[in-house]
């Protein structure tokens, strides 16, 4: 397999914690997914009584559990707090109202397993090192103008448990991240630090709790801002801390994650996304 990144690349990646990688995809790529995207929030669009919103902290409020849990192996939608009225009525179109599609787009539908399935992504994963990458989860985040979301300091570690840690994210901007439309923050080093918490389900698997190992909040004060232009891929390490703002402009931010884990570690029992009838794939089986 031939690389992609360069050997100055790698080093970054491994000193920060992340990597930006200007025009990786180009614009039109990311437009038709954009599209796509957009297709699948009004064919999914789910009744008021299974709705999900997100909060700040990234856990799900929700009427059905199951709902959320079980979307490892669907493609399912998940709204913006601010998205319902007081009757409990969506104020805009399902597109304009959602915080995020997932969790299996990569999958089940062909737009986006062509989209997350390249040479040049399986490159990437094998100058980061990784053995053997299975793609796990998908997400494609609207961060709606106006009502996107905060996302509160977190790593994706947290929530997708692997022993030794392997989970990595493969970030697009699909729309142009800016610093004032919520673009993602980032810890620089701070993947070497023990992760402080983590999240996994209930003695019943019924909903999540989350284990504080450590209770003092990551260090800020020297955030790095990850502004990307459409078609840049952003890499996080699983245990780098990272963070978005609220989208209080008038321009939405767009844009697609690919969770990856090595199959060399153990992925744990009681993480919340389970896939028992779907088989995790790599970044070269379409």
């Amino acid at each position: 397999m031939g690389h992609f990144l360069s050997d100055q690349q790698v080093a970054a990646f491994v000193n920060d914690g992340f990597l930006v990688v200007p025009d990786f995809v180009n614009a039109e790529r990311c437009l038709a997914l954009r599209q796509r995207a957009m297709e699948l929030a009004e064919q999914y669009v789910p009744s008021p009584e299974q709705a999900t919103v997100f909060t700040a902290d990234g856990k799900p409020q929700h009427t059905s559990d199951d709902y959320f849990l079980s979307s490892g192996e669907q493609i399912r939608c998940f709204f913006e707090k601010d998205a319902f009225d007081e009757h409990g009525g969506l104020r805009a179109q399902p597109h304009l109202s959602l915080n995020k599609l997932g969790h299996a787009m990569h999958d089940l539908d062909p737009v986006f397993s062509a989209f997350s399935r390249t040479p040049e992504l399986a490159a990437v994963a094998h100058d980061i090192g990784m053995s053997q990458p299975l793609l796990l989860q998908s997400m494609y985040i609207f961060k709606q103008a106006h009502i996107g979301g905060e996302v509160t300091c977190h790593t994706d570690h947290t929530y997708l448990w692997t022993e030794p840690q392997s989970a990595v994210g493969f970030w697009f901007a699909i729309d142009d991240a800016t610093r004032d439309n919520g673009c993602m923050w980032a810890v620089p080093g701070g993947h070497r630090l023990p992760v402080r918490s983590r999240s996994r389900l209930n003695d019943t698997r019924t909903a999540t709790v989350t284990d504080v190992l450590d209770p003092e909040p990551y260090e800020l004060d020297n955030l790095v801002s990850l502004e990307a232009k459409r078609g840049t891929l952003v890499l996080l390490h699983g245990a780098v801390p990272h963070l978005s703002a609220a989208n209080t402009s008038d321009k939405p931010r767009h844009a697609y994650t690919i969770h990856a884990i090595d199959g060399a570690a153990h992925y744990l029992a009681d993480n919340w996304l389970q896939r028992p009838t779907l088989p995790l794939r790599s970044f070269t089986h379409r």
